[in-house]
């Protein structure tokens, strides 16, 4: 090969390479995307599409199946209810952020006398208890309340941050007046709490629900002990066995599926 010949092959070969260099590695860099949990795919180590495995969103066919164990209604005063499910979920690292739920209530001749619709979560291996207050039935009579999500539930890797907060000396006066719940609620955490809510459910002594109510402690502070009461505005039908005074707060995502996000 002449000198002439060489130059050109060595000229026309450095071209190809700068061109595959300009248009190759951006195509290489295109064409290779690495796993993540939210490319539509089923891969890295995902046991279905962008779930389980390291997703942040759980596989629900590895979950123990959730439950609503009941749904009761209760009268209050001038034609008023409330009512109250408990859902169990059994799972210690997984737990919903948000889903919309309805209440049904209906007449002893099984009749539609009122709806509520709202959103709730749901802590990973605890009972929730959804409360809904102040249903207006036009002064019909409830004989039962039926309790529905109203879209599909969406599990993600989240922590229990209500087993901070104990709630002790859970006492009841007046139950065949105008019943009165009393408890203490203690932050047990060096971290403040905001927004917890309490349910409280009153039961007979056969396990049977027969009153329930909410309240809210906007703030409980670190180490702090608060008293929280719950009241009810006539006595309550039956005597009075178990009490549960539940501390309600919104999971938080673990550390581990922060990363992912």
């Amino acid at each position: 090969m002449s000198w002439a010949s060489r130059r050109r092959f060595l000229y026309l070969t450095g071209v190809i390479l700068f061109f595959a260099l300009v248009l190759g590695i951006p195509f290489i860099i295109w064409w290779y995307q690495p796993a993540t949990c939210t490319d539509g795919k089923l891969n890295g180590g995902e046991t279905a599409v962008d779930r389980g495995g390291p997703c942040p969103l759980l596989d629900e066919r590895s979950l123990i199946p959730h439950a609503v164990e009941w749904a009761r209604a209760f009268p209050v005063r001038d034609g008023t209810w409330s009512a109250v499910a408990y859902v169990e979920n059994p799972n210690k690292e997984g737990g919903v952020r948000a889903v919309p739920y309805r209440f049904k209530l209906y007449d002893e001749r099984n009749i539609l006398v009122a709806e509520r619709d709202g959103a709730t979560f749901i802590m990973p291996s605890a009972i929730t208890p959804i409360f809904e207050g102040a249903i207006d039935t036009g002064n019909r009579s409830v004989a039962r309340a039926y309790f529905e999500f109203a879209a599909p539930l969406v599990w993600e890797r989240m922590r229990d941050v209500s087993v901070v907060i104990d709630v002790t000396g859970k006492t009841i006066e007046g139950a065949d007046s105008m019943p009165r719940l009393s408890a203490i609620a203690e932050n047990t955490s060096v971290v403040d709490a905001q927004d917890v809510q309490f349910v409280a459910v009153v039961f007979d002594p056969a396990g049977n629900a027969i009153a329930a109510s909410r309240t809210e402690v906007p703030d409980l502070a670190a180490g702090e002990k608060r008293d929280i009461i719950f009241t009810w505005p006539d006595p309550f039908v039956g005597s009075v066995g178990r009490l549960d005074v539940i501390p309600l707060r919104a999971p938080e995502p673990t550390a581990a599926t922060a990363r992912f996000f």
